[in-house]
């Protein structure tokens, strides 16, 4: 029996080599590595190695790992920002970001790791990103910088 360690580098390994979209096709393609994987194991493998999706000019999106800010993907946040941003509103001190659907996990983990000073924290759902901000005034600088790295007013 294969272990968790030799399983995650698997996933590693398949998800930098093919545009994976689903864990369902995860399981698979362990399964023809030699991995038997359920469903929910493959969920923790992939919250525990910090994987996300990222769009994906083949199947729409794919899965993706994204690091800390100082890792190996600090250059794509703004691409992931930008490629995923629909729009941008402001209530008080929240800003609600609107995605294209299924981007709203990646452009949030994406301005977490960004480490903008204006930012408490994010909550995603499938089309839309809560950001909660200081304070008023916060969210109308990062309203600017967010609409300045994707070039959308």
């Amino acid at each position: 029996m294969k272990g968790k360690n030799s399983r995650q580098n698997k996933i590693l390994f398949l998800i930098e080599n093919n545009d994976i979209s689903t864990q369902e096709e995860l399981c698979a393609l362990l399964k023809k590595e030699g991995f038997e994987a359920t469903q929910a194991t493959v969920s923790r493998d992939i919250r525990e190695l910090s994987l996300t999706k990222i769009p994906s000019e083949k199947t729409g999106q794919k899965y993706a790992r994204l690091v800390s800010s100082r890792g190996i993907m600090e250059e794509k946040y703004p691409r992931v920002l930008r490629d995923g941003f629909v729009s941008i509103d402001k209530a008080q001190s929240i800003l609600v970001l609107k995605t294209v659907a299924g981007m709203a996990m990646a452009v949030a983990a994406a301005i977490d790791a960004m480490n903008l000073r204006e930012v408490v924290g994010c909550i995603a759902g499938d089309d839309t990103v809560m950001i909660a901000v200081r304070d008023a005034a916060s969210a109308d600088e990062l309203m600017d910088k967010i609409t300045g790295v994707t070039g959308i007013q």
